[in-house]
């Protein structure tokens, strides 16, 4: 029986498991980059697909009135690499830097992605979960929450609340401030258009719950009520629970979800999902 390895290459053949197959992934454009690079590596051919456009929030106060009282809190807690571009740049005009912080300030970091963002930084997290959810980090974090004081710097719309209501009901002083906002493209790119629209496409992967919520915008706006047609023979791959939960209310199913709950994760479960399920396009010759 043909089975696929964890580098994602048929293990019955010399050629990648993914080969022949079209993916298409839904990252914000500036984060498309080792995307690419890992699922050609395992022989797909991909399409982009920006369901993000990652900004300013409306306003930085918030985040510069929190930023310049650091001295005041015992930890800095990122979910996202963006939010931690977003506390670099905004420390960075004050002359200081996450590198430079106060000692006393300990930083935790959600995922792989996040925490290797904090070491190019020169700024690496106190503590990262072994499991790259937000559930993880509440469930290990090294100390009681009771009597600290968190600064979280999150998407301003559409994310989670989980981690501030968590530390919150373990008794600690939680302040949440928009570091960013993940706002939807006006259009998609023709390439991956078209192979909608000529079902043309194997599997479409999904990195967030907005990523889902606003690849749905843009299908309906390219495509008219019908949309939902374009992806009958199409695989859904989510990276996490939260986004499998979203895929299901917005999409009615999820085909795969990645797990460890990362890239590497992604393309397994592109290629575990492909192999097995009946109702997608048959693999190319």
């Amino acid at each position: 029986m043909t089975t696929t390895s964890s580098e994602g290459r048929d293990s019955g053949s010399a050629r990648p498991a993914l080969h022949g197959r079209t993916i298409v992934v839904t990252r914000a454009t500036l984060q498309l980059g080792e995307a690419r690079r890992r699922f050609e590596l395992a022989g797909a051919r991909l399409l982009d697909l920006p369901a993000l456009v990652i900004g300013p929030p409306d306003s930085w106060g918030p985040l510069d009135d929190a930023l310049a009282e650091l001295d005041d809190f015992h930890w800095l807690i990122f979910s996202s690499s963006n939010g931690v571009d977003a506390v670099e740049q905004r420390l960075e005009r004050i002359g200081t830097s996450l590198a430079a912080r106060p000692r006393s300030l300990k930083i935790g970091a959600v995922g792989a992605k996040t925490a290797a963002r904090l070491e190019a930084l020169r700024a690496p997290a106190d503590f990262v979960p072994p499991a790259f959810v937000a559930e993880s980090l509440i469930e290990h974090f090294p100390v009681s929450g009771w009597g600290l004081r968190l600064l979280l710097p999150r998407v301003q719309s559409g994310g989670r609340t989980l981690l501030g209501e968590a530390f919150g009901e373990a008794g600690a002083r939680v302040v949440e401030v928009p570091a960013y906002e993940s706002r939807c493209p006006q259009s998609m790119p023709a390439a991956t258009a078209a192979a909608l629209a000529e079902q043309a496409i194997d599997a479409i992967t999904f990195s967030s719950g907005k990523t889902v919520q606003h690849s749905c915008q843009l299908f309906e706006r390219r495509f008219g009520d019908s949309w939902r047609r374009q992806l009958e023979a199409v695989a859904l791959i989510s990276i996490g629970p939260q986004t499998s939960r979203t895929c299901r209310e917005l999409l009615g199913r999820v085909d795969g979800e990645a797990d460890p709950h990362d890239l590497d994760g992604l393309v397994q479960a592109c290629v575990n999902t492909l192999a097995t399920c009946p109702q997608l396009r048959a693999a190319p010759g």
